[in-house]
């Protein structure tokens, strides 16, 4: 068992780039953890967190142990621990339905697949200013009426008013299917299309934006999304051969683009903090995380949520909102927008759509002025 983790161990190190330090810990780690056990018995994740010498990596450890079968996670998963640690922080009266209701949306039940844990932080982030909001005059989730959600509702426009309706009506379902509430207020409630809603962003949306991008890769994201209207799929997926830095150059999604001077900034901000936290990473994707720098992977789609969306900042709101400006600014062209922003044809032709009522409704304006 040691010689065939020690072999795997070598592997990954080659894969990976470890340096020789790094892979003689891990082999020491290896042999602390092993000693003792029968050919074929596994480990526990609690043995190599309490076992492994404190000079050693656990999680290079486990992660050899892991790809050979050995290791059994006896732990409890991080998210349940995030879902107590967080609920724990609300109003008492709505902590116990709101812890419920995360771990159902975690597991599933009879009737409900299990959500991914990125829709887990997104919904717990947009409901709890509302919790928050309600405390003031209520106690508990029964007691939430739909005036009460009309006027959490209201101050929201686009993407954070779907989200926030398919948040709530989530709550509420869970809530009276269990006896938690009488009554389920957002009954009545439908998520309208976002686009055919969908308005420029407001000088509060682009100041809080801004206010939100304080780190070298909040910056560099919101810059993608911002200038060049990048998908997040396309964020995640961006590899350091797709820029070309000295002729100011960069390629999302097969679509090559000039580098303008705020995003290229953001970009060489970045890439000095990525060389300096990561010197010896293997992987080739632009952006990288804790998780990821040892792989090939691309980042998760939680770090987005993790970075921007629990402080209300939505991709695809800020995605859009540049597409607009291009349609307002130049003119609502959909080939135009359908070749700086590589959209579809279907897509091109809603963005103009849209950018032309928006004018058509300020020439009505402007011919009411006296």
């Amino acid at each position: 068992m040691l010689r065939a983790a020690a072999a795997h161990a070598q592997h990954l190190s080659q894969a990976h780039g470890w340096n020789r330090s790094t892979l003689r810990l891990v082999l020491d780690g290896l042999t602390v953890m092993l000693d003792g056990h029968l050919a074929g018995e596994r480990v526990t994740l609690t043995e190599v967190r309490t076992r492994t010498p404190r000079h050693a990596s656990t999680p290079r450890v486990a992660e050899v142990l892991t790809d050979l079968g050995l290791l059994d996670d006896d732990t409890t998963p991080a998210i349940r621990s995030w879902i107590d640690r967080r609920t724990g922080e609300l109003p008492a009266g709505f902590v116990d339905a709101v812890r419920a209701w995360l771990l159902v949306l975690l597991d599933g039940d009879k009737r409900t697949r299990p959500r991914s844990q990125f829709t887990i932080y997104v919904y717990f982030a947009t409901v709890r200013p509302f919790l928050e909001q309600w405390a003031e005059n209520r106690s508990h989730l029964r007691e939430i009426t739909s005036n009460d959600v009309a006027d959490v509702l209201d101050p929201l426009r686009g993407w954070h008013r779907r989200t926030a309706i398919a948040t709530l009506r989530s709550l509420f379902r869970f809530a009276k299917k269990r006896g938690l509430a009488f009554a389920n207020p957002t009954t009545r409630l439908r998520a309208e299309n976002v686009e055919s809603s969908m308005l420029p962003m407001t000088d509060a949306e682009v100041q809080a934006v801004t206010q939100i991008a304080v780190n070298p890769p909040q910056r560099l994201i919101i810059a993608l999304a911002a200038i060049h209207a990048a998908r997040p799929a396309s964020i995640r997926n961006l590899m350091l051969d797709d820029l070309d830095r000295p002729n100011r150059r960069i390629t999302l999604a097969g679509h090559t683009q000039r580098l303008d001077e705020l995003t290229h900034r953001a970009l060489r901000t970045w890439l000095d903090h990525r060389r300096v936290t990561w010197p010896h990473t293997p992987n080739r994707h632009v952006l990288i995380s804790q998780r990821t720098a040892l792989g090939a992977e691309p980042i998760s789609k939680g770090y987005f949520a993790w970075n921007l969306q629990r402080h209300g900042v939505h991709l695809e709101r800020v995605r859009g909102d540049r597409i607009l400006h291009e349609a307002l600014t130049i003119g609502p062209d959909p080939l135009h927008l359908a070749m700086v922003f590589n959209l579809s044809h279907t897509t091109a032709n809603r963005y103009a759509a849209i950018a032309q009522n928006l004018l058509d409704d300020q020439l009505d304006h402007a011919a009411a002025e006296p």
